[in-house]
């Protein structure tokens, strides 16, 4: 008799190696159901049915777009294979996940053309930034140098102060005014 769980969660065979990895496994699961414990048992379960319904997606597409003489899996053959096998539910989260993601690419693109419209080779951008994050130590160094100096000139003038009256204090307890001594000559 076969072991139950071989069954819900088959050993993989040689060719199939291609896995999600688990730690994303782990933080999808926790971020959808942060309050509840699930067993290793039940997490491979999941792995196996992500692992699986990739390739089952995956495999339609490749479908698709060999049916339009294409080489290459585009996104749109992923919604068409959603389409087909009856996951037309997931099609429209899907499309939104594609403009998210043509979105921060096309800002990729914008950033890196701006730096490239510079017109300055990237060693030399590199130096400069050197050269700045230099400028920036040395005047952070500076003002510390010239906070340590305000405090010390501090603490000198509060000793001067100190010492000062307690000079006025010892003066004033033991000595009384010598114009008292001037007049009996």
């Amino acid at each position: 008799m076969a072991d139950p769980q071989d069954e819900l969660c088959p050993p993989p065979a040689e060719d199939d190696d291609l896995t999600l990895p688990r730690a994303s496994i782990n933080k999808i699961i926790k971020e959808l159901v942060p309050s509840v414990r699930v067993a290793n048992e039940s997490r491979e379960l999941i792995l196996n049915c992500c692992t699986e319904f990739i390739h089952l997606i995956s495999s339609e597409a490749n479908d698709v777009c060999n049916r339009r003489n294409k080489k290459t899996i585009n996104a749109e053959h992923v919604l068409e294979a959603l389409d087909r096998l009856g996951f037309c539910d997931y099609k429209q989260e899907a499309e939104a996940v594609l403009n998210d993601c043509k979105e921060v690419a096309a800002k990729r693109r914008r950033q890196s053309t701006r730096l490239e419209n510079l017109g300055i080779p990237e060693e030399e951008l590199l130096r400069q930034q050197q050269e700045l994050f230099a400028k920036a130590r040395e005047e952070q160094a500076r003002e510390e140098q010239q906070q340590w100096i305000s405090m010390q000139a501090s603490a000198v003038q509060q000793n001067a102060e100190l010492l000062h009256r307690q000079m006025k204090s010892s003066n004033s307890g033991g000595l009384e005014d010598d114009d008292d001594d001037d007049e009996e000559y």
